[in-house]
């Protein structure tokens, strides 16, 4: 495939926030003959995305600006349509609230160029709130993509071991070896104001089992605009919810990449999930003083209170996903043979 950097920008109802993002885009220094595109996902939007999308892109752009459409709402299958119609090798995706750095596409490719062992790259991001900052946000603000994602630069594939959605780079040739060997997103991220997540996580943790290593790069800076309703401690709360959901399927690659399931099924692999849920069901009753205070009172600040909405939805969706447990493990368990070979 062609060498370049497709920018992905992934869109739900983003009439408001594009203009701004796309304007970051346009001020990009690109070396002379590094070719890159901007692409735009329009996702089941209901206002005027695609039409903004057209007229604050400048007609005199170094690099041309696409609309394509994915209707199946939900992020996940936005950048499942992103790889599909993406043009370049490699695939930056930035949210439609992320402005990057003018150095951000020539700071990706030169990344993903010189370490082509990299499958992912992702960079540190600023808060740029809408209203004064919460005293907590400090304290949690790597959960906003806000801060570094790491002490370091360098490889985080076992230190870390995943990347922000905010900002993601990923090699399109290590995409399609996932999908060659079966590999489905089994989480589909945001779909609306639902605040389902995972799948960049998901993503990583597919990349790390097949072999590819992650790579964290302050010089990859971007700014996050946070609207004030994304500043409660209620729709944090909200948030670690749906984290405890997408842990309750990206255990399936913890198990499965330690190996000996192979000759393991029916019950075996049912009592796994069992057992995931008795032991998340005796972490909750740890906080048992704090339950039923964190039902009738907001506790604002309160890291247990977070760890409380976390373990509740993890295993909330346990009981849900029970019966795929087994598929799910043998998918991964699949990808994990890719990296060993």
């Amino acid at each position: 495939m062609p060498l370049g950097v497709s920018v992905v920008i992934c869109c739900h109802n983003s009439a408001e926030r594009l203009p701004n993002t796309l304007a970051h885009l346009s001020a990009q220094k690109v070396p002379a003959g590094l070719p890159w595109e901007v692409l735009v996902v329009d996702n089941a939007s209901t206002d005027a995305t695609v039409e903004v999308a057209r007229q604050h892109w400048p007609k005199d752009a170094r690099a041309p600006l696409r609309v394509v459409n994915e209707p199946q709402p939900g992020l996940a299958h936005a950048r499942q349509r992103g790889f599909a119609e993406a043009m370049y090798d490699i695939i930056s995706f930035i949210d439609d609230d992320n402005w990057v750095c003018p150095e951000w596409v020539a700071t990706v490719s030169d990344l993903m160029t010189t370490h082509t062992y990299v499958g992912a790259c992702g960079g540190a991001g600023e808060a740029v709130p809408e209203t004064d900052l919460p005293w907590w946000f400090e304290k949690f603000q790597g959960h906003f993509a806000v801060g570094p994602q790491s002490a370091d630069a360098g490889d985080v594939t076992w230190t870390r071991g995943y990347l922000w959605g905010a900002g993601l780079a990923i090699r399109k040739a290590a995409w399609l070896q996932l999908i060659e060997k079966g590999y489905r997103s089994l989480l589909t991220g945001r779909k609306g104001a639902s605040l389902t997540a995972g799948e960049d996580t998901e993503l990583c943790f597919a990349l790390r089992s097949a072999g590819w290593r992650l790579w964290y790069e302050p010089r990859l800076r971007f700014k996050h605009l946070l609207p004030a309703g994304r500043l409660r401690w209620s729709y944090l709360r909200g948030l670690h919810r749906g984290f405890g959901a997408a842990e309750a399927v990206l255990d399936a690659y913890q198990f499965a990449c330690k190996g000996g399931l192979a000759k393991r099924r029916g019950r075996f692999l049912q009592n796994v999930c069992l057992r995931q849920m008795i032991i998340e069901t005796r972490a909750l009753l740890r906080f048992r003083g704090k339950l039923l205070r964190a039902m009738w009172q907001p506790l604002e600040g309160d890291p247990d209170v977070l760890d409380i909405e976390r373990l509740a939805g993890k295993i909330r969706e346990l009981l849900r996903t029970r019966r795929a447990y087994e598929q799910r493990l043998r998918m991964v368990e699949h990808l994990a043979t890719l990296g060993s070979s």
